[in-house]
Order: C-alpha cells, then sequence, then structure tokens
C-alpha cells in the first residue's frame, strides 16, 4: 500500500497502512539528535505542533485503529482544504456529528475529547471543550422544559462538544415522553447553529441503531458512525498494566495470571442484560486490589515497609468477585 503524505508548515505526516509517522521538518537535521526526539510508533515524532500532541495521546490507547484511522482523515481533510483555499479552489465544509456505538468502557468519551482539540486545533471549533450529558440533563419535568433545558447545554456547548451518553434513552419513553422533545430541540439546534458545536451520541450498539430510526432525521445528520468494540483479554491486560504502571506498582507473574483469569470470567459470565464494562472493569479490579495491598501492608507491617513491598501487588490482594445479575435481583 502505498503512503499519504500531507505536508504542513513545520512536520511531514506519512500515513501507511494504519500507521501515522510525523517527522520533524528541520533544514538542519544534526541539530536534533534521535535520542532527544520522542518517538511515534517507532519514528521520531516531532514536538513541535498540536496536533503530534494530539496524536500521541491518541496513540496511547489500546487499540481502536478505526478510531485513529478516523482522526487522520479528517486532519488530512482539513489541512487540504486549507491549501485549496490557499491557491483560490473552495474549500468545502463537511459536517461532523457523529454517533458511537459500544459497551461501557472502551473509550467513547475520552476519543470524544481526543476530537474536540483536534477540530479546535484545527480552527473547525472555536473553544474545543466537551460538555457531557445524558437524558437527566437534558429532560424536564413539565411541557416547554426539555426544550428549554436543551437549549441551555447546546449554547454551552457551543464552540466545542455535546457528548450525550446512553442517548438511547431520549426515545425509550415513547411519542408522549419528554425525550421526544429533546431529540426535536436537538435537531434544530443542529441547524440552527450549523458548524458551532459538534454533536456526539453515545451508547450501547444496538440501542443507538434503533434508536436512530425513532426520528427520520437523524440518520443523515450523523454522518460519522463508530463502532467501539469490546477489548480482547490481551488488550485489557496491556490496559491493566498501563493502570500498574502509572500508579507506581508493580504486578508479580502470578498476579498477572490472576488478573488475567478474573477478565477471562467476567467475559464469559458477561451476557446483553449484564454488559461488560472493559476497561472500567480493569480499573476497578485494579483499584480494589491496591486496597486489599494496603490492609495487607498494614496488618503485616508495624514499621516502614520495603519500597518493593509497598509497589508489588501479589495474588491474594486481586479479589474482586462478581454476582450474577440474575442472583442480585433475587436478593432485592
Amino acid at each position: 500500500m502505498s503512503g499519504r503524505v500531507v505536508p504542513t508548515d513545520q512536520i511531514q505526516i506519512t500515513k501507511n497502512a494504519n500507521q501515522l509517522n510525523v517527522v520533524l521538518r528541520n533544514p538542519d537535521p544534526v541539530s536534533m539528535s534521535a535520542e532527544a526526539e520522542p518517538h511515534y510508533r517507532g519514528k521520531p515524532l516531532s514536538q513541535q505542533g498540536q496536533f503530534g500532541e494530539i496524536m500521541k495521546e491518541l496513540d496511547r490507547m489500546v487499540g481502536l485503529d478505526n478510531v485513529k484511522e478516523l482522526v487522520f482523515e479528517i486532519y488530512a481533510l482539513l489541512r487540504i482544504g486549507g491549501f485549496r483555499a490557499e491557491v483560490g479552489l473552495m474549500a468545502n465544509s463537511q459536517v461532523y456529528h457523529m454517533v458511537f456505538k459500544g459497551n461501557p468502557g472502551t473509550g467513547k468519551t475520552t476519543v470524544a475529547r481526543i476530537i474536540a482539540k483536534l477540530l479546535q486545533t484545527m480552527g473547525v471549533l472555536s473553544k474545543g471543550h466537551l460538555i457531557e450529558v445524558e437524558r437527566a440533563d437534558l429532560v424536564g419535568e413539565y411541557i416547554g422544559h426539555t426544550a428549554l433545558k436543551t437549549r441551555e447545554l447546546v449554547k454551552k456547548a457551543l464552540g466545542g462538544v455535546l457528548f450525550i451518553d446512553e442517548a438511547y434513552s431520549l426515545a425509550r419513553g415513547g411519542e408522549k415522553d419528554f425525550g421526544k422533545e429533546a431529540i426535536d430541540t436537538l435537531v434544530k439546534a443542529m441547524e440552527d447553529h450549523k458548524n458551532q458545536f459538534i454533536l456526539i451520541l453515545a451508547g450501547y450498539s444496538q440501542e443507538m441503531e434503533l434508536f436512530l430510526h425513532t426520528n427520520p432525521g437523524l440518520p443523515s445528520r450523523f454522518p460519522i458512525q463508530l463502532d467501539f468494540p469490546d477489548y480482547t483479554v490481551d488488550q485489557l491486560m496491556q490496559i491493566a498494566e498501563i493502570m500498574i504502571k502509572e500508579r507506581e506498582y508493580a504486578l508479580m507473574p502470578q498476579t498477572e495470571m490472576k488478573i488475567r483469569q478474573q477478565i477471562m470470567t467476567e467475559k464469559q459470565q458477561s451476557d446483553p442484560e449484564t454488559a461488560f464494562s472493559n476497561a472500567r472493569y480493569v480499573r476497578n479490579l485494579i483499584e480494589k486490589a491496591m486496597r486489599n495491598h494496603a490492609v495487607r501492608l498494614l496488618n503485616q507491617h508495624t514499621q516502614q515497609p520495603s519500597k518493593q513491598d509497598l509497589m508489588n501487588l501479589r495474588p491474594e490482594d486481586v479479589k474482586l468477585e462478581r454476582k450474577p445479575a440474575k442472583e442480585i435481583y433475587k436478593t432485592l
């Protein structure tokens, strides 16, 4: 596959087989050593340019190849649009409203923040902030209240991104539910404030498919629809290792095996009613292990534990039992 090259004022960006390499265009290559230059997927990455910083943040996320491809496409389109404008050609604007489909903990909110930064950097959005809301923030208690609340949130989101999690819940109450009023108000706001904010709707894949068909005008208004698949066990272990490293802990080999087994068991036990929460489950597992580790050390040491003891999470620290949903309901 041949690569694509997009020149910029300070960096050269090459796209090749889902790999993004950003290389400094420096007239004096001797002035910066290879060791001093940060790297992106094994290639030098210039610290100059906000796009490079955004891509480093995105690349630190495990998986999400389709998301990274989309971010590059948007960047390339906007850069080429700038070059077209410079030579007198029409630089057409596009609609960037999006739908994110996937289970919890698959990175949807984090990606929304990164996209907001990218669009602000490229001049599409004036502020690049993210307003995260759910049904309770939009739906009011009486006729007219919902439209007022929704318009207020749109106003706060102008210049940035309005991110609605579990957006399908707006359509669950039927025709007489105030959620329908929120949907209608959002559709109108997309027209009234065209190109002034980006609306991202997020939620479970099947529910979002059904939701998009509750209003004839919805599907065509969201030209970008991204699937966020569940992480594999290996990817979740990568996420666990990142979390452990960031918190300055360490996993013993037996602990790593136990965490892997816990993740595999949880994924197998999950069903459509109790969707696996992916990275959230891993975070909860790690944070519970850290608390168990602290209790164990206090019970075993009357004086200062060694640095190794303070860092090592042992197998007995990993205890997060999951009760099946049906069993939980029986006890209520």
